[in-house]
């Protein structure tokens, strides 16, 4: 054979390599949406183009189901939650029990897997889905029954007769994970009949169960429960974002004041502070917040918190200036946290207090003193919906918890769930 002539292709062998590379693209998508659903800086339009570019990764897969599950696969070895996705979608496309009972039992693995495998049967239509969340939830293993509750979570369905008979089992309720995930499914179905089970684990040990079971007290109208949650919101851990959102949004305005002071009595939890501030939407902090903008590690969540009051966006309005030299990623990261590796900050725009000071000296005065705004309006439901269509997908979350509390009946909306068709 010439030298100069290339030698044969295999068919099989590009074909796979198409498969392999359709895999890798579709999980590497998934995590830029998994990370998108929660930044500062992505709208509903952008998540969906996010999600159409999924999708189409996804349907190349399934022009083959057989070559695309060869591809999944050999891919699961690797541990990857966007890969574990991409092969539970593929999996229950293909109807094969052996194929889908292989990669729950990857997906299960570890707390990384496990969000790949819920997100995927999050993803796909009910129709699919429903027979396997029956069949989690009866299982005998209980991590089975976990992962039944957690899709049920994301889908915001309704598991019925099923949640009151594993919270009255003793193994269930001594499994801290699964016990606290049916306490938070509580909340967010609005299970008004099972708030007897909350008060029970008020009770408990477990530091997961009370949060969980004083969380969704609170969305179930029990405000007095914010007690509960108060140490929680003080220090630092893996639930003390989630009860600062909640309780500052509980409170009443007074309150929500006194426990702000209380906070910032703590040097170290300025930034919780700030956030505090945000969510509690009271205009009397606004000058404060203008004051921390001056501060580098402290000046972009202040201008957030400062918009989630005011409604004021600082690129729309030009209150921005270019971010300092050598700025590093946040220092505070929680080493609790799965998305350690992620600056929380790093997409929010870097204000000039000079000229957020000046307007605000322009719209300062059309806010009442005593009045809790969000976005710049008052919490009414209708500006809530509002924000939830066309707010970014931080305002969204915030709209979301406002709005459930607004109304005791409505179910708390899922931000993070799949926004395309």
């Amino acid at each position: 054979m010439d030298r100069t002539t290339p030698p044969p292709v295999n068919p099989s062998h590009a074909q796979s390599d198409v498969y392999e590379q359709g895999v890798v693209e579709a999980a590497f998508l998934w995590l830029l949406r998994s990370i998108a659903v929660g930044q500062s800086h992505y709208a509903v339009e952008g998540i969906v183009e996010l999600e159409q570019r999924l999708t189409t990764e996804l349907d190349g897969l399934m022009s083959s189901l057989d070559w695309g599950w060869q591809a999944c696969e050999k891919a699961l070895p690797s541990s990857d939650p966007g890969v574990v996705f991409t092969a539970m979608v593929t999996a229950m496309r293909s109807h094969e029990k052996t194929r889908i009972q292989q990669v729950v039992e990857v997906g299960l693995a570890n707390a990384r897997t496990i969000k790949g495998l819920i997100s995927a049967l999050g993803w796909l239509p009910g129709e699919l889905v429903q027979p396997w969340i029956e069949r989690f939830l009866t299982s005998k293993d209980l991590n089975h029954k976990y992962l039944g509750l957690a899709v049920c979570s994301v889908r915001r369905e309704n598991p019925g007769e099923q949640l009151n008979l594993l919270l009255q089992r003793e193994d269930c309720r001594s499994h801290a994970k699964l016990h606290g995930r049916a306490l938070r499914l509580i909340g967010e179905l609005r299970r008004q009949d099972l708030m007897p089970a909350l008060q029970e684990a008020m009770g408990a040990s477990e530091p997961t169960v009370v949060f969980w079971a004083s969380w969704s007290a609170i969305l179930l109208g029990d405000v007095a429960m914010v007690r509960n949650l108060q140490s929680i919101a003080f220090h630092r851990g893996p639930f003390q974002a989630q009860a600062i959102q909640l309780c500052f949004r509980a409170l009443p305005i007074e309150q929500g004041r006194e426990w702000v002071s209380k906070l910032a009595s703590d040097a170290g939890q300025i930034r919780a502070v700030i956030q505090a501030l945000g969510a509690l939407g009271d205009p009397h902090a606004v000058n404060w917040l203008i004051g921390k903008m001056t501060e580098p590690l402290l000046a972009r969540p202040a201008g957030e918190a400062f918009t989630h009051i005011t409604g004021i966006e600082l690129d729309k309005y030009q209150l921005t200036r270019a971010a300092p030299e050598g700025q590093l990623l946040n220092p505070d990261d929680d080493v609790s946290d799965a998305h350690v590796g992620i600056d929380e900050d790093e997409n929010l725009p870097w204000p000039d207090a000079a000229k957020v000071a000046s307007t605000w000296r322009s719209h300062g005065q059309h806010f009442l003193v005593g009045q809790r705004y969000f976005l710049g309006k008052p919490i009414t439901a209708d500006w809530l919906k509002n924000k939830l269509t066309r707010g970014t997908q931080r305002q969204r979350h915030a709209a979301a918890l406002e709005l459930a509390l607004v109304d005791p009946q409505a179910r708390l909306i899922n931000t993070r769930a799949k926004m395309s068709g």
